[in-house]
């Protein structure tokens, strides 16, 4: 078992931002941590980079289907407290963690100027290989660099401080969420808000609705990150790698 801090409380940090790659990716990996933090009144927003449109009934345009995962991702976000939510756009099934990604996400970090920014492991999780998506393996990797350096930099994407007038800005944690086991050094407990979190996910209809053991599914999950973490029984748990960037 690694080593792990007690569960987090309140939070220091006043403003958040959590980077994914697809609508509902937030939902399934951190959506009781996220309802913690606005709990205690941590603002907290959403950078999507794609729309999603690479799921679903093949026989629908791709920008309905778009359409329709955007609107559950900001009802589902608003379950959790989360009123802002953007959308970069970029192609659902393709994203790299191009130049032009880091921009967008650095864009958004100089915008929002958050404290600590949550996203997806650039490394892959062997003990559970679904969660290690190429797209949020991409996700991760532009973040990181967009935390750092990107975004500190005035250096870095000069187009952002020339034309729009974004000044660098320095996030102080980063928060990992699907990465290897073993790296993992935070863990929350989010049994008191698991309804809420429940409620997230069922916004996410298209990717939900079939699912009839959602609720055991999750709190089967929930509960053996718990127990692996050493929290006390009946409790549920997220767990994350948090690494200090000041």
């Amino acid at each position: 078992m690694a080593a792990m801090t007690e569960p987090s409380e309140v939070p220091a940090a006043q403003r958040a931002l959590v980077v994914t790659a697809h609508p509902d990716d937030v939902d399934f990996g951190a959506s009781g941590t996220v309802a913690t933090w606005t709990s205690t009144g941590l603002r907290v927003a959403y950078c999507v980079c794609t729309s999603g449109e690479a799921t679903g009934d093949p026989d629908l345009p791709r920008d309905a289907v778009a359409q329709q995962r955007e609107r559950e991702q900001i009802a589902a976000a608003a379950e959790l407290g989360v009123s802002d939510t953007v959308f970069l756009r970029h192609p659902d099934g393709r994203l790299v963690p191009s130049l032009e990604l880091r921009r967008d996400i650095t864009r958004i970090i100089r915008q929002l100027r958050p404290h600590r920014v949550l996203t997806w492991s650039p490394e892959i999780n062997w003990e559970q290989l679904v969660t290690s998506h190429p797209d949020h393996r991409a996700a991760g990797e532009a973040t990181l660099a967009a935390v750092y350096p990107d975004a500190r930099n005035p250096h870095s994407h000069p187009e952002l401080l020339r034309d729009e007038g974004l000044v660098p800005w320095t996030v102080e944690e980063l928060w990992v969420a699907d990465g290897p086991m073993e790296r993992r050094n935070e863990v929350v407990d989010v049994t008191e808000v698991f309804p809420i979190t429940l409620a997230a996910l069922w916004a996410h209809r298209s990717q939900t609705e079939h699912i009839d053991d959602l609720a055991e599914r999750r709190r089967a999950w929930l509960s053996g990150t718990a127990r692996r973490f050493g929290l006390p029984d009946g409790r549920l748990a997220e767990a994350f790698q948090v690494v200090q960037t000041g």
